[in-house]
């Protein structure tokens, strides 16, 4: 198989790497204006079976789109488009053609592990979630204006676990926000602490926090209280990723989202490669967005809102 690979920052050189490596491709064909890869020739990605895109996100529509056109299954790292209109707009045009969003933790032994025991009754009736999303420092500031903000660029990977482990959507969202740090963050609309409080379909309440500022490193989990047992992903700096023993002596923090899910991506990748049926689709990214423009919102007003109110203003 020829795979063709748009983009070489920090995911797509470890994307290059991952597939390089797989026993399906036989050719890499990589793509950068700016960067070049040891893996993998120059040239024309669309000359290929399979395209994966770890472009800038201003660009992902566009390529997902000409992909589609082609007739070529494509992989894209999340977000689809900038905004929901532009997702949709992708959405139309990709029906039929095989497409892959990367929400990689769908593919991370932890969450895979608390979502099979939540749907064999391990847990009882579900009451309770918690998120975490905290990175050990903020990204550079020339990247905040570009990112929509702490709930579309980080929580919506909370977003898609929350509906993907536990089966249900989000209805209402009670979202709110802090600047701690950088003025940056202020300047751009943004904030660097945030946190918000999710009710599913069944009534059952999530919350969800955030940080770009958390010392003890690369932080990510989820709590899944029932009324039987609690199950818990990511507990603890390089914890086992699923626990129900509570705390594991401490360790080395995660550095980075990359070193955390290392293994998460390249399942995702070879799930992507293998045609796998029923992975991350345009559909729910799309689903996870609204949560996250529901959030972001309910932020600016400081008021509750139902996602059915960003799905119909948007649509």
């Amino acid at each position: 198989m020829r795979v063709g690979l748009m983009g070489l920052g920090r995911i797509g050189a470890f994307h290059a790497a991952t597939l390089a490596a797989h026993p399906l491709v036989d050719e890499l064909i990589v793509a950068d204006p700016v960067r070049t890869s040891p893996h993998g020739r120059p040239g024309d990605p669309f000359q290929a079976d399979a395209v994966v895109i770890a472009t800038p996100t201003s660009t992902h529509a566009e390529l997902l789109v000409e992909a589609c056109r082609r007739g070529i299954p494509a992989f894209c790292e999340k977000p689809v488009a900038g905004g929901v209109k532009e997702t949709i707009e992708v959405l139309e045009a990709a029906r039929g053609n095989r497409v892959q969003i990367g929400f990689q933790r769908r593919f991370d032994a932890g969450y895979v592990a608390a979502a099979e025991a939540l749907r064999a009754g391990e847990l009882g009736e579900l009451h309770r979630v918690h998120l975490i999303t905290a990175d050990p420092s903020p990204p550079p500031a020339a990247y905040i204006p570009l990112s929509g903000g702490i709930f579309r660029d980080c929580h919506i990977h909370d977003f898609d676990i929350l509906r993907w482990v536990t089966g249900r959507e989000v209805v209402s969202v009670y979202a709110t926000g802090a600047n701690r740090g950088a003025a940056f963050f202020g300047e751009a609309g943004d904030v660097d602490t945030s946190a918000a409080l999710l009710t599913l379909d069944d009534g059952t309440l999530a919350t969800v926090q955030g940080s770009r500022y958390n010392g003890a490193g690369y932080d990510v989990r989820m709590e899944l209280a029932g009324t039987q047992a609690t199950r818990a992903v990511g507990l603890g700096p390089r914890a086992p990723l699923s626990t129900t023993e509570g705390l594991q002596p401490p360790g080395e923090p995660w550095p980075d989202f990359v070193a955390r899910f290392a293994d998460a991506y390249a399942a995702e990748l070879d799930a992507f490669l293998r045609g796998a049926d029923g992975l991350c689709s345009i559909e729910d990214a799309l689903a996870a967005l609204y949560v996250a423009e529901a959030a972001e919102l309910s932020r600016r007003e400081g008021r509750p809102v139902q996602v059915a109110e960003v799905r119909d203003t948007e649509t």
